[in-house]
């Protein structure tokens, strides 16, 4: 009875969010005219020269569903414009002026992408959230380069089970279970990134050198192959639905975060999440009292936005977010919900 109630109540929160008349676009104070797109750019930078909020990016430019997840690509040297007429403000892409021809030189074979690429790149394809057991039949590492406890870059591994024809690994420590804040529920299991290894003699055991190590490989770490990550070009969007988790972790296992800090949610596909989807992430109220002619009062404070979160990848029962334009630390426990 009690989850009908609860699904219930989610229905009508996502029925009333659908029908709430979007807020009138605000431009940045100063929002220019126009912008050069140039290398390092990236469709949240440009949006947060024009807008007050970037995640409304797909409204200025009148995206459909469709457009927003294969979004026109902006590339070097286009020329962003903000038309202010005709009521609610609209960008569209202009033509680059004779007297700025320096942008002709830039590099303009590459979309930008939507957040910076240099700074999730590595977590694309790193954090891996599987079934508590999905690693058991991994090939595994058995034996180290002179028998070391734990190897680093430049050492030989020794690993059993390994088939196929790939040629560069990834190294896995056995995974870990992520726990909903509100619920304790396990939402799945992180297996945490050590590095990468790349294969040098086949056989069972095969012998790999280790190239990267983010942390020492030992005994009982596990391989999978290397997965090259796509660009994010999904234009950042809001959830068409109500959605609400609580950061779970912060990658790398510090207990607090910041801009640019990659976290985890507990919410992901299943719940409406997607690539692209922006989050805002609250501070929970937190529990206070007070006396009053001789009384003791108890209040529960409200919820304190702080920032906001960019969803990068997406699992059925967890997502992965960059952390972006926060006034104070992310904190385990805290909400992300829609903007």
């Amino acid at each position: 009875m009690l989850r009908i109630i609860s699904a219930l109540l989610l229905s009508i929160s996502s029925l009333a969010l659908a029908q709430q008349p979007p807020k009138p676009l605000e431009l940045a104070d100063d929002a220019p005219d126009r912008h050069i797109v140039v290398p390092g750019d990236t469709l949240w930078g440009i949006s947060g020269k024009f807008l007050k909020d970037p995640h409304r990016w797909p409204e200025v430019w009148r995206m459909n569903p469709e457009e927003i997840r294969n979004p026109h690509l902006i590339y070097p040297g286009q020329v962003v414009v903000l038309d202010r007429s005709g009521g609610d403000p609209r960008l569209r892409l202009g033509r680059v002026v004779k007297a700025e021809p320096r942008v002709y030189v830039e590099d303009q074979s590459t979309a930008i992408p939507s957040i910076p690429q240099q700074v999730i790149a590595p977590f694309l394809s790193e954090p891996l959230v599987v079934e508590a057991d999905a690693l058991d039949k991994a090939p595994r590492v058995v034996a180290t380069q002179e028998d070391r406890v734990f190897v680093g870059s430049g050492n030989l591994i020794y690993v059993t089970g390994l088939t196929g024809r790939d040629k560069v690994w990834q190294v896995y420590r056995p995974a870990r279970p992520l726990k909903d804040p509100e619920t304790g529920d396990v939402l799945g299991h992180e297996a945490y990134y050590l590095g990468n290894a790349r294969l040098k003699a086949e056989g069972d055991p095969a012998t790999l050198e280790v190239m990267t190590a983010r942390e020492e490989i030992g005994r009982n770490d596990r391989l999978i192959p290397i997965s090259r990550p796509d660009v994010i070009q999904y234009a950042p969007h809001s959830p068409a639905k109500s959605v609400k988790g609580r950061v779970m972790s912060v990658y790398g296992g510090v207990g607090s975060a910041g801009r640019n800090s990659i976290v985890t949610v507990s919410r992901g596909a299943r719940d409406g999440l997607e690539i692209g989807h922006v989050l805002a992430l609250y501070r929970a109220g937190a529990a206070s009292t007070n006396r009053y002619e001789g009384k003791r009062e108890s209040f529960t404070l409200p919820d304190e936005r702080y920032g906001l979160l960019f969803v990068f990848r997406v699992f059925d029962r967890v997502a992965y977010g960059l952390v972006l334009n926060v006034s104070r630390p992310v904190e385990l426990g805290d909400v992300a919900t829609n903007p």
